[in-house]
């Protein structure tokens, strides 16, 4: 499987549901397996996630739409999170067999987290192009948004490059990376103080900095 899994693929995926018009609302697709159904899941609540960001910052709508629009990028921002850690989950269990060799260096960034920079990366040129092909804009926003186009593309194609290393390192037991859980305490019941009590009771007081 992981020979399978290299930069240029997961961009063209991420690329190839973006051009989707029905996406992300579309229903996931159940033929893929392994990481790949993850890499999916990540890019669907990416997605969602920024379509979210920019409902949150509209001035026509009332307070009530912009509240729905913060928890609803809550809910993403987990779920996203969730698939980075089952990307992970699923490379790792395909690495399961190498030993790193003693000087093997650790990877802070973990694989799948990468996938999901790429996936951001993705949306960011997406909505970058778009804005350099608008008619209803002048030649100073076109010209500053290609100049912004090409830095996020190389942006994208080093990280690629990076990616594809660590994945050839790792496999060489020259490399490794390890799962690091987010914890996500503000949408933890048990954990925001917000959500199981109330600020100002014992155990609910907020921090100083």
């Amino acid at each position: 499987m992981l020979k399978e899994l290299d930069a240029l693929s997961i961009m063209e995926f991420h690329d190839r549901m973006l051009a989707m018009q029905a996406w992300p609302q579309t229903e996931p697709d159940t033929s893929l397996t392994g990481a790949w159904q993850w890499i999916e899941a990540n890019h669907r609540y990416n997605t969602l996630l920024w379509n979210e960001e920019d409902k949150a910052r509209r001035t026509d709508v009332g307070p009530g739409e912009i509240a729905t629009s913060k928890r609803l990028i809550d809910q993403y921002n987990q779920k996203r999170n969730d698939a980075v850690e089952c990307i992970d989950e699923a490379i790792l269990m395909e690495l399961a067999d190498i030993t790193p060799s003693g000087n093997a260096r650790l990877n802070s960034e973990t694989a799948g987290a990468m996938i999901d920079r790429m996936s951001i990366l993705s949306l960011k040129i997406f909505h970058m192009r778009e804005q350099t092909q608008r008619t209803d804009a002048d030649g100073d926003h076109i010209e500053k948004c290609t100049a912004k186009l090409q830095r996020l593309t190389l942006q994208r194609q080093d990280l690629g490059t990076c990616f594809n290393q660590l994945l050839a390192d790792s496999l060489r037991g020259h490399a490794y990376f390890k799962i690091y859980r987010q914890f996500k305490m503000y949408n933890d019941p048990t954990l925001n103080p917000y959500l199981y009590g109330k600020p100002g009771q014992d155990g609910a007081q907020g921090v100083s900095a």
